[in-house]
């Protein structure tokens, strides 16, 4: 299964009802014994966000395994691409980056792998 949360990411909504968001969002993330996997979907032609950074550097302290999906990458060049993906490894360290590309499918295969992994090896605790 998977879920969708609000109030992370780019949303134009008051920061009450962001707020408000947080406070289901964050103790699901925490608590749910069956949560195998998150992704954390970034986008690639812009530089990493505050925002990201808080949720994986959350999602690391609680033991949440986490992959970061870097969205759009059809929009890049070679060069541009490595470059973008240079800059959100050393902005996220340690998180697995997957260039992805939902117009032609960049990435898809890598990305179903690495989920599979994860769900195959049992939920995070």
């Amino acid at each position: 299964m998977f879920a969708d949360l609000p109030g992370y990411g780019y949303a134009k909504v008051s920061r009450e009802i962001a707020d408000d968001w947080a406070r289901f969002v964050d103790p699901y993330l925490h608590q749910r014994s069956s949560l195998a996997l998150c992704l954390a979907l970034v986008d690639s032609n812009i530089p990493p966000q505050q925002s990201d950074q808080q949720l994986l550097e959350f999602l690391s302290a609680k033991g949440r395994p986490h992959i970061v999906v870097a969205t759009k990458c059809d929009r890049l060049s070679g060069n541009k691409l490595q470059q973008a993906m240079h800059t959100l490894g050393e902005a996220y360290r340690g998180a697995p980056i997957v260039p992805f590309s939902a117009k032609t499918g960049s990435g898809k295969e890598d990305l179903w792998r690495q989920i599979r992994n994860v769900v195959s090896d049992g939920p995070a605790g």
